[in-house]
Parts: C-alpha cells; sequence; structure tokens
C-alpha cells in the first residue's frame, strides 16, 4: 500500500497513533461494536483539537448529493475539503465558484495519488463505486462510501472484502440514520421494551420529481439519468428505500427472510424503465412485517418511520419522534411531564435526543430546531471523528452496509418483478 511520505504526512501519521495509543484509547467503546449502545465522540471532547488539526478530503462526485455533501463539510471546522474530482468540466467550474481554494480534478486516480489527502467520500453513481472504492483503500485512504455500496450484490461483496481486509483503515457507508442522535435515541428507547412486543414497521418516502435531469449533451443526459435505467439502477426501494428499510433492520435487530414488491409508472410516462411509485412488504422475523412505499407522483405526508408495538408506537418524522400510548400500557413515569403533541385523535409524546422531556416542553412540534443537524452532518462527523481517534468499526462499516445492499437489490428484485422474492441466509456471507 502507498504510505504518505511527506514530512508533513509523517509528522499527522505520528500524532494519530499518538492519540491511538494514549488515554483516549478507552473511547473505543464509543464506536465499534458498541455503537448500537452508544453514540460516537460528542463535539466537546473533540472539536477543539481538529481545527488545529483537520481531516484533509478529497470528494470524488460532485452531483446533486455531492454538492450536499460538500456544503455539510463546509460547516465543520474540523473538515478540509482540498480537492474536488467530476468527471463533467461543467461540474467542476461549479465546484470552483462554491469553494475557490479546493483544487478540481477530472481524474479520480489523482486525488488517490496525493499524498495530502487522507480521505475520501464517494458520491458517484451507485454503479461506479466498486472500483473508486477499491482504488482508495489500496491506496492506503480512509473511505466513506455512499450507500447503496453497489448496484449487485458481487460488487458489495467484493468492496467489502477489501474493506474487512483494510484493518487500519475508516470505511464508511452512507447510511446516515445509523450514525443520526434522534435515531439512536430511539433505538435505545425500542430496545428498552418501551414499545412493548414489536408488532410490525411501516415507512414512506413521498416526493413529487420526476427524477429526470436535462442536459444539451445527450451523453451527459444519459449519464444524469442512471437511476431511470434498470440496468444499473436500484430504483426508489434501492437507492432511497434503502435507508428506511436498513433502519428498520437496525431497530428490529434483524434481516429479513423474503420481500414482496410491486412498482408502476402512474406519473412520469417519459419512456422511463423504473417505476416512479413502488410498495415492499419485508418479512422479519417473528412474525413481523415492514410495509414500504415510495412515490415520485405524490409529496403528500412527506417521509416518515413507525414501529408499533403492544404498548405503544414510536414516529420517526425528520428530527422528532414521538411515542403513541396504549391505554393499557404500563405507566413509565417520564411521560407525565412530557410534551404532548396532538395528530388527529392521538396524543404524540414527544421524544427528544440530547435533552430532557422537561427542556423539550416549549418546543413547537412543527418547527425544526435550530439545534439540531442533518443526518448527514452526523453521519460525516462520525467519520471524521474516526479519522482522528480510530480506526474503529464504524456504526455502518463494510459488515451493516452490505446486509443493507442485500436486502435493497433483492426488494429492487421484488418490486420490478412484482412478485415474492425470497432471500437466502447465504446471500448475506461476504466470503
Amino acid at each position: 500500500m502507498k504510505k504518505n511520505e511527506s514530512s508533513e504526512g509523517s509528522e499527522r501519521l505520528s500524532r494519530r497513533t499518538f492519540i491511538k495509543k494514549s488515554s483516549l484509547v478507552p473511547l473505543a467503546g464509543f464506536f465499534g461494536a458498541g455503537a448500537d449502545e452508544a453514540s460516537y465522540l460528542p463535539a466537546s471532547v473533540v472539536r477543539a483539537d481538529r481545527v488545529d488539526d483537520p481531516v484533509r478530503i478529497g470528494l470524488i462526485g460532485y452531483g446533486q448529493w455531492g454538492r450536499e455533501i460538500a456544503d455539510t463539510l463546509s460547516r465543520m471546522p474540523e473538515a478540509d475539503l482540498v480537492t474536488i474530482c467530476d468527471s463533467y468540466d461543467v461540474m467542476l467550474k461549479r465546484a470552483e465558484r462554491s469553494y475557490p481554494d479546493a483544487d478540481r480534478t477530472s481524474e479520480y486516480a489523482a486525488l488517490l495519488d496525493r499524498d495530502d489527502v487522507g480521505a475520501v467520500i464517494i458520491a458517484t453513481p451507485t454503479h461506479q463505486h466498486k472500483q473508486i472504492a477499491l482504488d482508495a483503500l489500496a491506496a492506503d485512504k480512509h473511505v466513506y462510501c455512499e450507500a447503496p455500496m453497489a448496484s449487485t450484490i458481487d460488487d458489495a461483496a467484493v468492496i467489502a472484502r477489501a474493506a474487512r481486509e483494510a484493518t487500519d483503515q475508516v470505511f464508511q457507508v452512507g447510511l446516515i440514520y445509523r450514525s443520526n442522535p434522534q435515531h439512536r435515541n430511539i433505538f435505545q428507547f425500542i430496545r428498552s421494551g418501551a414499545i412493548g412486543t414489536p408488532a410490525m414497521a411501516r415507512a414512506q418516502w413521498h416526493s413529487k420529481e420526476s427524477w429526470r435531469r436535462a442536459s444539451p449533451n445527450r451523453e451527459r443526459e444519459q449519464a444524469l439519468n442512471w437511476r431511470l435505467d434498470e440496468s444499473i439502477s436500484l430504483g426508489l426501494v434501492g437507492e432511497h428505500g434503502i435507508h428506511q428499510i436498513d433502519t428498520t433492520s437496525w431497530i428490529l435487530r434483524g434481516l429479513p427472510s423474503a420481500v414482496t414488491g410491486f412498482g408502476s409508472i402512474v406519473l412520469w410516462n417519459d419512456g422511463r424503465e423504473v417505476p416512479d411509485t413502488v410498495q415492499a412488504v419485508l418479512e422479519y422475523p417473528r412474525g413481523v412485517n415492514m410495509t414500504y412505499d415510495a412515490s415520485l407522483a405524490t409529496s403528500f405526508d412527506d417521509a416518515y418511520d413507525m414501529f408499533y408495538g403492544s404498548d405503544s408506537t414510536i414516529m420517526l418524522r425528520d428530527s422528532k419522534g414521538w411515542m403513541f400510548k396504549e391505554v393499557d400500557a404500563p405507566l413509565l413515569g417520564w411521560e407525565v411531564y412530557a410534551r404532548k403533541d396532538t395528530f388527529y385523535r392521538e396524543k404524540g409524546i414527544a421524544l427528544v435526543a440530547n435533552a430532557t422531556q422537561l427542556e423539550a416542553q416549549g418546543q413547537d412540534p412543527a418547527a425544526d430546531d435550530p439545534n439540531v443537524e442533518t443526518p448527514l452532518f452526523y453521519a460525516l462527523k462520525e467519520f471524521i471523528d474516526n479519522n482522528v481517534y480510530g480506526p474503529f468499526e464504524s456504526s455502518a462499516g463494510y459488515r451493516v452496509g452490505f446486509d443493507a445492499n442485500v436486502i435493497a437489490i433483492k426488494a429492487n428484485e421484488a418490486v420490478t418483478s412484482r412478485s415474492r422474492v425470497e432471500i437466502d441466509p447465504a446471500l448475506f456471507e461476504i466470503g
């Protein structure tokens, strides 16, 4: 593997090695195997140090999501976006206007050759992830790879095996809810038994948009619209649904054994091959099913996740959560003092991450909390924290990323075939 031979790189490596072997090592419990029970390092622990020595990052892919990543990094003083890569010149010119201090290149190999870039973020189309991820790991870079990891199970397995072998490198998959404080708060809450016996789960994502991108260049237009090509796209259930389905797998602590899917083009009849409206039913252990639906034909009711149990039901929506108790559920005590928000005929008890229920009483349930960042922010923060104090196992490492990828691919197969597809447990073996 390539090693950083510059004096600056050697100094950084020595400092990082010292940190890993010093008194901060006990903080490893915030990561890795304990990631389901605890949050990663809080900002107050690491921010002052990181401003003086920011993690130098290269971004590969400057499309719509790549620009969102760049904007998020710009709000993090502990991150230094030093170079941006995109194969399309127009995107590089756009990057120059927005981030004039960052270098630009059309070849990701040139980015990987830089000794002063220690970490890379892969935000290209899904089917392009494999080779970039393999090359980045071989170049001794820490890697944040957007989800899904790949458009085929074989490609995802190759990436996972390479990440498994790179024991001194951070590898994190962009399953952003795994790092999100509100989702982690809800995970702890459900695990404590607050919902009683899990009964079912439901999630949706609605956004009225075509998914089609225009360009005066025919070749460029085809590249932009890769999501509408059924040969390389995992469709709505794979490209978007992977995040909410993974949340259910995490909350239920299990993997589905089968999925039944339905997909139709109900609005955007423009020659596309990928359905604009989908439904899927995933069969989890102990008879618990998850229903998922996504649509580009309607924006009504936006997106949310629901977890139903014998004692209560929990809703996750944006950065907020609520618990709806059954009338025969046992009294927990604290809910007497918590804020209650009305949803039609139901009253939801506010569940707020990193705050006491009393502090949450005065919040407007419909308003955004100015103290809460996006799930992407927290995912990137975990990656950056891990660059300095790790490598520890990421909350969304190669194992979690691969499992979610398998489920997304089989769910898309069920949707496109409008059938029930069994998920062989052997598919989750990385090899």
